[in-house]
């Protein structure tokens, strides 16, 4: 491939702040490891991403991307696309963990299949952290999750109970949303109308949208509990992270940027340098949970 190669970066929605910080981490990285990288957002839609995708494989063999780097909205969805990527030479790097990875590996020796995404079990044992750090005699938790079968789901979910084990720290109500702020508040009317519940020590939910839904439908029906913490995760500059300095949020877990890492590491495979098949990278707390334990001393 002459010039200088091209990388085609596929991401949800450029209206989500997590999604458009990757695409402008990639662009802004690119020249750095001497590639052109083009985005595209898939509007919310996994067919639209698929299409998208495999309109670029599609083209003119000299027109088509050095690898594709890609965030999936469904899995199922772009296993195939996947798959069509390495029989046109093109490599494939995923930002979510995905089972056919494995295989694509194991049928594709020699050619770039690769994952490279956020520590989701990292995310939620530190959650646990966050919140043994404000419950340091232990207490009950309010979790809430996005849908049930997403890999992000399950993997904060496992992290968050097994950083929990021991430490006196138990769930006693799960909420479920769609990671969205409105699914969020929706889920946390419908048990607070239920009327005889409980008091938790501690609200945690997998990310800051739906955290932020439940500080709003707490004001509505449950003012008394306003002093009860709430954590979150994903930690964006001006989501999670302003949330809490605004102090609707206790704390946030900070979820790393993606694109740019994986950028890197495709430039270093074209180079013909050994790249990791499968790389996660750590979260950070905000704030940090030793400033966290401070706090809850004083």
């Amino acid at each position: 491939m002459a010039g200088t190669p091209r990388v085609l970066v596929s991401l949800f929605d450029a209206s989500q702040e997590y999604q458009k910080l990757q695409g402008d981490a990639a662009r802004a990285v690119a020249a750095r490891f001497g590639v052109e990288v083009e985005v595209v957002y898939g509007n919310g839609d996994p067919a639209t991403q698929a299409g998208q995708i495999e309109h670029v494989l599609q083209g003119p063999e000299d027109q088509r991307p050095a690898a594709v780097i890609v965030q999936p909205m469904s899995v199922a969805i772009l296993e195939p696309t996947a798959r069509g990527a390495l029989r046109a030479g093109v490599g494939w790097v995923s930002l979510d963990p995905a089972i056919y990875l494995e295989s694509l590996q194991r049928a594709n020796p020699g050619k770039l299949v690769a994952v490279l995404t956020a520590d989701g079990r990292a995310m939620g044992s530190l959650q646990a952290r966050i919140s043994g750090a404000l419950l340091p005699r232990g207490g009950s938790v309010v979790y809430v999750e996005g849908p049930p079968l997403a890999p992000a789901v399950i993997d904060r979910r496992e992290g968050m109970m097994e950083g929990m084990r021991g430490s006196g720290i138990r769930v006693t109500k799960t909420l479920h949303g769609d990671w969205s702020e409105a699914s969020g508040a929706r889920a946390a009317e419908l048990w607070l109308r239920l009327g005889r519940v409980l008091r938790p020590d501690l609200i945690a939910a997998q990310n800051d949208a739906m955290a932020a839904g439940v500080r709003r439908a707490i004001e509505t029906w449950k003012t008394d509990w306003l002093d009860v913490p709430i954590t979150g995760c994903d930690g964006l500059p001006e989501g999670g992270q302003r949330m809490v300095r605004e102090g609707v949020l206790a704390a946030t877990v900070i979820q790393p940027i993606t694109a740019a890492p994986a950028v890197e590491l495709v430039a270093r495979a074209l180079r013909g340098e050994s790249v990791e098949p499968s790389t996660r990278l750590a979260p950070r707390a905000f704030p940090s949970v030793e400033e966290l334990k401070l706090r809850a001393r004083t």
